[in-house]
């Protein structure tokens, strides 16, 4: 199966700061910068994904 990540349509296309994110064949979420794809990938379960999501929702990291 190839990974298809997809990077967030709020990115723009001027080549900023952005994250790519997929789904991982071992079903765990993977969060990698956009300007590296060989570079390391953050793994979450969709559990923990989930949670996060929940907090951006939330507006739990506006503050940091």
């Amino acid at each position: 199966m190839s990974t298809r990540w997809v990077k967030s349509s709020k990115s723009g296309t001027n080549g900023g700061n952005c994250v790519e994110i997929a789904r991982l064949d071992d079903e765990t979420i993977g969060v990698r910068d956009s300007k590296n794809p060989d570079g390391p990938v953050l793994k979450f379960t969709p559990d923990e994904w989930a949670a996060f999501l929940d907090g951006v929702t939330r507006r739990e990291f506006d503050q940091i």
